[in-house]
């Protein structure tokens, strides 16, 4: 039963909850314990260095996992950047060298899919803020990007709305045109609940999707 869940502004203090809910909704929103060779991978990807740069432009959810806590946990978390291309380069000049030097690279090409998944997962962060040819880079409509996780405790309770229209409105306050956000094609739920509450689908490289929110419509 859900107990009063609240969503408020990030704090300094957060991050280990972050990068907890990111490792347990990695897998498509699946628990990815396990799939890395080091679980903190995920955090130090997709939520930490967001939270780092853009701290005004991130919300948590919290909530008392049991009757009478004090403490509640943190549940769930939106995080944006209103710059992607300058996040980009940002991660990869300041961020990456710097945490992604804690994670040793595996050798490709292994049977053992921890390892094949992990390089997977490090080259990609190596290979962000290359500048290449991508035709469906939507970033000159749609220059912001978020990430949102919600563990599944306090899914289902109208929460990921809210932390949606709470950053969509930061977003707008700032004058931002518009914003997107990817995930996989296999994370159905995920793209189910994008299309609930209002993003339109855009081209996209598979495997991955991307859905869109022109931020000068009304919300």
């Amino acid at each position: 039963m859900l107990n009063e869940p609240r969503i408020r502004p990030f704090r300094s203090g957060d991050e280990p909850y972050l990068s907890h809910i990111s490792c347990c909704t990695g897998d498509s929103s699946k628990d990815g314990t396990g799939l890395l060779l080091d679980d903190e991978i995920w955090g130090e990807i997709w939520v930490l260095p967001y939270v780092a740069r853009h701290p005004d432009l991130a919300w948590v959810v919290e909530m008392p996992l049991a009757p009478g806590d004090k403490q509640p946990d943190v549940v769930g978390f939106v995080v944006a950047t209103p710059d992607t291309e300058s996040f980009n380069e940002w991660f990869a000049q300041t961020w990456w060298p710097v945490h992604g030097a804690r994670f040793p690279r595996p050798p490709s090409g292994s049977d053992d899919p921890r390892v094949s998944r992990t390089y997977a997962t490090l080259a990609m962060a190596d290979a962000v803020g290359r500048k290449e040819p991508n035709p469906y880079d939507c970033t000159a409509n749609y220059p912001a990007h978020l990430h949102i996780n919600i563990l599944p405790v306090a899914q289902g309770h109208g929460l990921g709305r809210q932390l949606i229209s709470t950053v969509l409105q930061a977003l707008r306050d700032r004058g931002l045109k518009g914003v997107h956000l990817g995930t996989s094609a296999k994370n159905e739920g995920a793209c189910a609940f994008y299309k609930r509450v209002g993003f339109q689908e855009a081209p996209a490289k598979e495997p991955g999707r991307t859905f869109v929110w022109d931020l000068s419509a009304p919300m």
